[in-house]
């Protein structure tokens, strides 16, 4: 490492600082004014091997949540480093190295050097190529001395002997990857006008409003200048040049204006999807448990719309009121004076009338068309139902009623929109014509008052015809919003953020064989109080009755327990409670001693790893190795995978992995390789002994399997669960 790169960069025990100081010199609000978090001693000691390197970069993940930031973890391959440098800014880089290596506070990239934040809180310039090599050094060491004997024979030198070295490396290279790199931001959760500045998404809004406003302009200057050669009966070369010159103008600001157009629109989308992402992710189980296929279905075709329409609605409506902004200037210098202008304006005021209405009456159809669309998915997902326990002759009621009810409400809708476009922006040239009437009978204007009241009548036609597209458009938006709302709402649920220092489960995993017998046996903490519930109560919401009233449990590190019940006695309720997805509603539940609100939720939920039951489990149309590894660091590391391989091999997934053409690269779930209930059952157990974490919880996992599996998956279990809780039915 050289010693300007050296100086610039923070030492690996002062990670947090780095990140404060890095997010405060980049503009990025912090949730409060505390004193950064230390680095855990045991990490900051380590000797900055991959498990080191991994549970540092959960803890720098847990340390920007808990300042209301993101630290995005980023892989990318060899060849696109460079380009990550460039613009990933601001950014966190940790250099391996000894005692956790070095930190270097990323704030901005260029072709050839980057700038960095130093500890002493000065930007300094460092060269590019040092914080590559820094990175993929002990990568590049395998190869480096092929490559410059290659190079040597080939008597290159000079500068081309730096570049073909480069192209090279990034040739033998091409397939590692390379981490280190946190990206920082604000995390999906924050204020969506605040990241859309954060983008830079307002100034392009601002640009886009700006060159299409001086379009207008320019358009408006052209047919000036044109106009008043030919009124003033003189219509020289040099005015007609002018007007082509105005009008070519036009064309480059054009282009620019779509060009930040494609950028605004692309950026929001992103930015809109990544906050409705989150805010799925942050549902409360409660508040969809009771939907059906159906309305979830109308709930992803709904956010789809919200996106295009606003997107689409929101950019005409804009650039209507930028025309109405111009248009009404050019009314009262015409021949109708202010008075005209006047008209305009409450012209636009009957518009907005109008629109209201339609948009009553667009939200009672579109009701009418969801409500129907959910009962026709619903029907054809439980058509075997239907078959088995409801008659032929009942399969239709209702459909009647609901279909000429959406007939009526068809017919509405279209009415109102007819009145709307008609009258906003048709009715508006007539009366805009009627407006110069006065002026023109009395004889008291000149042709060129009249012909500027003329294009102003125009202008405003053509801004009104564009404000009924982007009204109609937002009011299509307005109603799919309703569904949406909730999605983009849960986004912003606050986060138990907890101690960063406790986000870190660190040697958690016995090796196999370790734990037998009752599992307490060894030095290594087994027996010390793992999981405390004392006097819990739970109830749904909705109902009277609690389903868990005064429940005491007790678990200690290395316990294997069999929690058995009835169906509907609260078994499933009481793991949900222990995975952190609900919260009781009185008692204590404490997890190796601390409560939610000190370790956090995703230091509880890294401690704590469950298969629930069946139908609350789910294969995703990915990669077997993903959906096993899911819970884990992504992408996985080589010694991941041959983990999981192993896991599989243990539960007699083994047959099934032969039978797959691409192995654990093998696509699975609705377009992909189909698996029996049985293996199913065991890929969940997989997924579950597959994370790093304290506790196992296992819900009728092994109610599928037959006995030569259930023994196979009960030796596995067994070994390799550091501790164990079984749901199952009596």
């Amino acid at each position: 490492m050289s010693a300007g790169l050296q100086a610039a960069a923070w030492p690996g025990e002062a990670l947090g600082e780095a990140l404060a100081a890095l997010a405060a010199h980049s503009g990025l609000r912090l949730r409060s004014t505390a004193p950064p978090p230390a680095l855990p001693a045991a990490l900051a000691a380590g000797d900055g091997g991959a498990a080191g390197r991994a549970e540092t970069g959960v803890w720098l993940e847990a340390a920007a949540a808990a300042m209301g930031l993101e630290a995005e973890p980023v892989e990318v391959p060899y060849g696109e480093l460079e380009a990550l440098l460039r613009r990933g800014a601001p950014a966190l880089v940790r250099l391996p190295g000894p005692r956790g290596g070095r930190v270097l506070a990323l704030l901005a990239g260029g072709r050839r050097t980057v700038r960095c934040l130093d500890p002493s809180r000065r930007v300094r310039q460092v060269e590019a190529d040092e914080v590559h090599a820094a990175l993929c050094r002990q990568a590049e060491k395998k190869v480096a001395p092929e490559v410059d004997r290659l190079l040597e024979a080939a008597q290159v030198r000079g500068r081309r002997r730096a570049r073909a070295r480069r192209l090279l490396l990034r040739g033998r290279l091409r397939a590692l990857r390379v981490r280190g790199v946190h990206l920082l931001g604000l995390p999906p959760g924050a204020g969506f006008w605040a990241q859309a500045r954060r983008e830079g998404l307002s100034r392009l809004l601002a640009g886009v409003l700006g060159f299409h406003a001086l379009q207008e302009v320019l358009f408006i200057l052209s047919w000036w200048v044109l106009g008043r050669g030919v009124l003033a009966a003189r219509l020289e070369p040099g005015w007609i040049a002018a007007w082509a010159l105005l009008l070519l103008g036009m064309v480059p600001i054009r282009g620019i204006e779509r060009w930040w157009l494609g950028r605004l629109t692309t950026g929001l989308g992103a930015l809109l999807k990544r906050r409705l992402l989150q805010g799925a992710l942050r549902l409360e189980p409660e508040r969809v448990r009771h939907q059906g296929v159906g309305q979830f279905l109308g709930r992803v075709i709904d956010s789809e719309a919200v996106e295009s329409l606003i997107l689409s609605g929101g950019y005409v409506g804009l650039v209507a009121a930028v025309e109405l902004v111009l248009a009404f200037p050019i009314l009262a210098a015409g021949a109708g004076g202010p008075l005209h202008a006047l008209l305009l304006a409450a012209w636009l005021g009957l518009a907005l009338a109008l629109w209201w209405r339609y948009l009553g009456v667009r939200d009672a159809w579109t009701q009418s068309r969801l409500g129907i669309t959910h009962d026709l998915v619903e029907k054809m997902v439980g058509h075997r139902t239907r078959l088995a326990q409801e008659v032929p002759e009942r399969w239709h009621d209702g459909e009647d009623q609901a279909l000429a009810g959406y007939l009526d409400r068809s017919a509405a809708l279209d009415g109102r929109f007819a009145l709307l476009r008609g009258v906003v922006a048709r009715g508006w040239l007539l009366a805009g014509i009627l407006g110069l009437t006065p002026a023109f009978l009395s004889g008291g204007a000149s042709i060129g008052a009249l012909a500027v009241g003329v294009g102003g009548v125009l202008l405003a036609y053509k801004a009104l015809w564009k404000l009924v597209r982007g009204l109609t458009d937002l009011a299509e938006a307005a109603v799919a919003w309703r569904t949406v709302r909730p999605v983009f709402e849960s986004a912003a649920i606050p986060e138990l953020h907890g101690d960063p220092g406790l986000a870190v489960v660190a040697g958690g995993r016995p090796e196999r064989g370790q734990a037998g017998g009752d599992g307490r046996a060894g030095g290594d903490g087994r027996g010390k109080p793992l999981v405390e519930a004392r006097n819990l109560v739970f109830r749904y919401p909705g109902r009277a009755a609690p389903v868990l009233q005064g429940a005491d449990l007790e678990l200690k590190s290395g316990d294997r327990v069999l929690l058995e019940g009835p169906s509907g006695g609260g078994k499933s309720t009481l793991a949900a409670l222990l995975l952190g997805l609900r919260q009781p509603d009185s008692g204590v539940l404490l997890l190796e001693g601390l409560d939610r609100s000190t370790l956090g939720e995703r230091g509880w939920q890294r401690r704590v790893a469950a298969a629930p039951q069946f139908h609350e489990n789910h294969v995703l149309s990915e990669t077997f190795g993903f959906n096993l590894l899911m819970g884990r660091e992504w992408p996985p590391r080589p010694e991941d995978l041959e983990e999981a391989e192993k896991i599989c091999h243990e539960l007699g997934l083994g047959e099934l992995l032969e039978r797959m053409p691409a192995g654990l690269q093998q696509q699975v779930g609705e377009s992909g390789w189909r698996l029996s209930h049985g293996e199913r059952s065991r890929m969940f157990i997989a997924r579950a002994l597959l994370q790093p974490s304290r506790l196992v919880l296992l819900d009728e996992s092994f109610a599928a399997l037959d006995p030569e599996s259930l023994a196979l998956a009960l030796r596995s279990v067994l070994a390799r669960a550091p501790s164990l809780l079984v749901i199952a039915h009596p």
